[in-house]
């Protein structure tokens, strides 16, 4: 296996590609009890319409979320009881780009990381599982439906675009769920789940070679023609309207704003654009920014105002949310004069070497999650860069670049807006 030393922050990562065309990565750490694998495959909830040799697919919303769910069924029974039995918590999710299976353990890494890779790789459906999992996957749906949080996101997403998988949520609706069948979950596993068009990764005190060998035993066909993914036309920056309302069981009103920031960049330069965005949205609006501190003052924003990028469906979109006391509108007019202050005057020189220290500590820090470590190594495997390589990269990124990356980027008269105002009595 490779070898690449981080010495700035005591890390080793080792990483290899197997013949069978499957990125392995591992960072051990030595002495710690606790070890994180994950198996992640690049598929996920907005990877509905592709092509795979001259071949159009268009499937339902939902099936990737769907097909996570029955992923755990084996002909010896479910893999969830059987890790659980060999000491292991396991569990999966599904996002719009990504499905992911994973487990933690203090003991029997090696037969828990064999379970793992053998019944993502070997699917098993019946008509009567299938069948029974569409009520459990419904009732799933309308939890979602019936939290804020939630609705206010996917509002904020159909408002920012007109076609994009991004506008449905990745669990799919009641309606799309009627059509997934045993046989289309089988098509799409065999099309996505090829070793190729995984990632695993794995952070713990673990023998890299080990793991290696561990995955080259069960993962054993060659590499194969990866599927285009079809997200149809690109879209303009404009959204296709600016505000969404609506009323819900809530204390305070919440609003997410959002900006189309265009299609996804992958390599080293998807790299240094995502640590030149996190470091422009620390200096406009995070905790220690003169927005966040002044509107923290004057009862326009508390502690739950965030804000983020998410990557999906080959689009960028910036999101800030939050719960305030005052109109909900006074927050969208306060972010747009933000932006056209600093388009004008730029960020204050002491304010971004601070952020720029604060960002790097962060990432330090985070080196601690083993879960979150693994996911960035399999979402920058998919994108086409190595997290790790921030920590080298981030000092260089200017001031001027994250001036400029908020000029390109964030448009103050192309936001849109999503509110949940609380119902009225």
């Amino acid at each position: 296996m490779k070898r690449t030393d981080y010495t700035a922050v005591g890390e080793t990562l080792y990483s290899s590609v197997l013949p069978s065309g499957l990125p392995v990565f591992v960072l051990p750490r030595r002495g710690f009890a606790k070890t994180f694998a994950m198996l992640a495959v690049h598929y996920g909830g907005a990877d509905r319409r592709f092509t795979l040799s001259g071949a159009t697919f268009d499937t339902p919303a939902g099936i990737a979320h769907y097909l996570e769910h029955k992923m755990f069924d084996t002909p010896e029974g479910d893999a969830l009881l059987r890790m659980n039995a060999a000491g292991a918590d396991p569990n999966a999710f599904t996002s719009e780009s990504m499905t992911a299976y994973h487990f933690e353990c203090t003991d029997r890494f090696e037969e828990n990381l064999r379970t793992l890779l053998s019944f993502v790789c070997q699917p098993y459906f019946t008509q009567e599982s299938v069948d029974k999992e569409r009520g459990i996957i419904a009732q799933e749906i309308r939890m979602y439906e019936d939290a804020p949080d939630f609705v206010v996101y996917t509002d904020l997403m159909k408002s920012l675009f007109s076609h994009s998988p991004l506008r449905d949520p990745v669990a799919g609706t009641v309606e799309s769920i009627q059509q997934i069948t045993p046989e289309l979950l089988y098509e799409c596993h065999r099309v996505f789940y090829r070793p190729s068009n995984m990632a695993l990764c794995v952070v713990g005190d673990v023998d890299p070679e080990a793991v290696e060998r561990i995955a080259g035993d069960i993962l054993t066909d060659g590499p194969s023609e990866l599927p285009g993914r079809d997200y149809g036309p690109e879209e303009g920056p404009e959204p296709v309207r600016t505000l969404t309302e609506r009323r819900m069981e809530v204390a305070a009103p919440i609003f997410m704003i959002g900006a189309k920031l265009g299609p996804m960049k992958t390599g080293p330069e998807a790299q240094r654009d995502r640590l030149a965005a996190g470091l422009a949205l620390r200096c406009l609006c995070g905790p220690s920014s003169p927005f966040y501190i002044r509107h923290y003052s004057d009862g326009l924003l508390n502690a739950t105002f965030g804000c983020d990028i998410d990557h999906g469906a080959g689009q960028y979109v910036v999101a800030f949310e939050g719960e305030t006391p005052e109109d909900p509108g006074a927050v969208l007019d306060a972010l747009r004069e933000e932006l056209y202050r600093i388009r004008k005057d730029g960020f204050d020189k002491a304010l971004f070497l601070r952020q720029r220290r604060a960002a790097y500590g962060g990432r330090v820090r985070a080196l601690m999650n083993f879960s979150g470590v693994a996911a960035g190594l399999a979402g920058g495997c998919f994108a086409g860069f190595q997290p790790m390589d921030s920590f080298g990269m981030l000092s260089s990124v200017s001031q001027a670049d994250t001036e400029g990356w908020l000029r390109d980027n964030l448009d103050p008269e192309r936001l849109a807006m999503s509110v949940i105002y609380p119902k009225e009595d």
